[in-house]
This record gives structure tokens, sequence and C-alpha cells, in this order.
């Protein structure tokens, strides 16, 4: 019962994160999953901390999509190739994921945690919606959004097919990864990027977990626990993100994940010894 208490609040923390910051915000879902609700204790937790947390942003990506097609934020033609392509690589890559032991992946996932906290923290554009600069930069790339010529479409399947593989490796929505090759694949307006993004992380979560799931390393309870979380720490995250410093918090969040990061090498490293 209290795992799945801490579950909840743990998908708070991760739709806060989300809200607050965007892309990258789900990177600590792992190791909340495995430190915080204490799954690092049993068998196999690296490969259950990921099946599950997988497919609970697949869960929740498909969610927020809806908003974004009632919007008419969504690319269908685009989004379709890249996630039908790159849910290929996703399964290619979950199951990479899955013969790699335990120790090892979480160790290569908590060194990707520091490189995109520092890429987040650090180098990101933080620039707040509905300023003149990011108008700016939008109506700018919608200029130059190019026809979906065949050229065009190759490009996004490549994009796609490696960002997928990626995704599934490390069991992560990949957000982060997928808007801005949309964006530089497509051309797409940064709007409707992040509109498009959310059918890919949708798909690439939920091919993950449910890979994850045949090779009983999912559990079904707690992802659904961890969008119920999500859900109401998003709403949060979304209302403060308006208020508060962008960059301010971007770099705040990207040290967090940077020292979380530190921390999961030093416990796969002693555990290691």
């Amino acid at each position: 019962m209290l795992q799945y208490i801490l579950s909840v609040i743990s998908g708070v923390v991760v739709g806060f994160s989300l809200g607050l910051i965007g892309g990258g915000g789900s990177i600590l879902a792992v190791p909340l999953l495995l430190y915080f609700v204490g799954l690092s204790s049993i068998p196999n937790a690296a490969h259950i901390a990921l099946g599950t947390t997988d497919l609970a942003v697949g869960m929740n990506a498909y969610i927020n999509s809806y908003m974004h097609l009632k919007k008419r934020n969504v690319s269908p033609k685009v989004g379709g190739i890249f996630a039908g392509v790159g849910v290929v690589g996703a399964l290619l890559g979950t199951y990479l994921g899955h013969i790699t032991p335990g120790g090892r992946l979480l160790l290569y996932f908590a060194i990707a945690m520091i490189v995109l906290g520092v890429y987040i923290g650090f180098f990101r554009n933080a620039a707040k919606a509905g300023t003149h600069e990011e108008v700016s930069r939008v109506v700018e790339a919608y200029s130059r959004c190019p026809k979906l010529t065949a050229k065009v479409a190759s490009l996004v399947a490549i994009f796609g097919f490696v960002v997928g593989l990626i995704s599934g490796y490390f069991g992560i929505g990949g957000g982060f990864l997928i808007v801005p090759a949309l964006m530089f694949s497509s051309g797409l307006c940064i709007t409707r990027a992040i509109g498009t993004s959310l059918l890919s992380v949708g798909t690439f979560g939920m091919a993950g977990g449910l890979e994850y799931a045949v090779y009983g390393d999912t559990l079904f309870i707690i992802s659904l626990l961890y969008v119920l979380g999500g859900v109401g720490g998003g709403f949060l995250g979304t209302s403060l993100a308006v208020k508060a410093p962008k960059k301010t918090l971007q770099r705040a969040y990207g040290i967090i994940i940077v020292l979380v990061g530190i921390y999961m090498i030093f416990k796969v490293l002693h555990l290691s010894l």
C-alpha cells in the first residue's frame, strides 16, 4: 500500500517537472521509482523501473496529445512517419536494453541524466512563451516549413528511427530529442513540433512498456498511479511555469538532474563492488 502512495507522489513530481520545464521532465521517473518508491531492492529492478516508467510516460503523452489535436497543433503525416518508423527503433532499443545487465544499464542511464541535466540547465533556450523573442522564433520557423516531399519524408523517417532507438534503450519519452529532430528534419514550427512529438513519445513509451511487459518487467498498477499523479502535477507545474522565471527554473532543475545522476552512479558502483 505504501508503495502505491509513493508511486502517486512520484507521478506528481514527474508531472510537475514536465509542466514546469517541458521536454526532459520525465527523466526523474526512473530514479524516483527505484529509490523513492523502493523498487531498487527487488530482483531485476533496473528493467522493471524502465518498463514501468516507459508505459506511464507513454500513456501520459497520449493524454496530453489530445489537447494538442483539438488545437490543431499536430501534423498527422509527419507524426505518422516519425512515430511509425521510430517505433521499430524503439522496439529494437527496448530489446537491447533488456539484454543489457541491469547495473550497466543504470550506469548508462545515469550518464545520460548528467548530460541532459547540463543541457537543460545551461544550454537550452529558456525564452518564455508569449514573449516577442518566442513569437519571432515561431513565425520564422513556420515560414520555413517545407512540403512533405519524398526527401523530407526520408529524413523524418531516419531521425524517427534513431530517436526511437535511443528512447527505447533508455526507457525515456525522448521529447527533448523528438522536438528538435522534427523541426530539423521536416521544418515544423515549434508549436506544431511539440504537439506532434507527443504522438511519438506516446507510441515509443507504450511500445517499450508493453515489450518489457512481455519480458515480465512492467508493473501496470504503478504505471497507472504514476499517470494519475502526473495529471495533477502537470496542472500545478504548468500554472507555475507561466509566472516563474523560466531560466532560473531550468537551471535549478538541470542541477537537480545532474545531482541525481551522480547519486545513481555512486549507488550502482557501490553495489557492483
